[in-house]
C-alpha cells in the first residue's frame, strides 16, 4: 500500500437531469412547479443561464471542473456517482473516481457558487487528498 497522498486531477459535477431538450424542458418546468430540483443547477445557474460568479469561481478552481448531464455521464463517473446525483465526483489517482460532494453537501451550499468552492476543499482536505496543480 502507497503512502502517497492521491491527487484529484479534475472534479465533475452531476446535474440531476437528463441533457436531452426533453430532459431539460421537463427538468425546467419541474423546478418552476416544485417537481424537480437539483441543489447543483441552483448553484451553477439562474432560470435561464449559467451563473457569472459560477463561470468566475469554477475558474478559480485548482483543477478543471466539468458539469455533465445523468445521460452524458461516463461509465467511471456513473460507477462513482450511482443514484447519489447531484453530486460532484473527483478523478482521483490518475483514473480512479469517487463521490466527493453528495446531494446533501450541495444543498448546504444554498445555491452559492462560492460555497460550493468552499465545499469541494474541505472534502478534499477531509480526505486527505491534493489537487493536482498544488504540487
Amino acid at each position: 500500500m502507497s503512502t502517497e497522498q492521491l491527487e484529484i486531477d479534475s472534479l465533475v459535477g452531476v446535474y440531476n437531469a437528463d441533457g436531452t431538450l426533453s430532459g431539460e424542458l421537463r427538468y425546467w418546468l419541474g423546478a418552476r412547479i416544485g417537481r424537480a430540483h437539483c441543489a447543483l443547477c441552483e448553484i451553477t445557474h439562474g432560470t435561464f443561464r449559467e451563473k457569472e460568479e459560477w463561470k468566475r469561481v469554477s475558474g478559480e478552481l485548482p483543477v478543471p471542473f466539468e458539469a455533465v448531464h445523468l445521460d452524458e455521464r461516463s461509465p467511471e463517473v456513473e460507477a462513482a456517482s450511482g443514484e447519489q446525483t447531484p453530486c460532484v465526483v473527483a478523478s482521483v489517482g490518475g483514473g480512479g473516481f469517487e463521490l466527493l460532494l453528495s446531494a446533501e453537501q450541495l444543498e448546504a451550499c444554498r445555491a452559492e457558487p462560492t460555497a460550493l468552492a468552499g465545499a469541494i476543499i474541505s472534502a478534499a482536505e477531509a480526505r486527505g487528498l491534493r489537487f493536482a496543480a498544488q504540487g
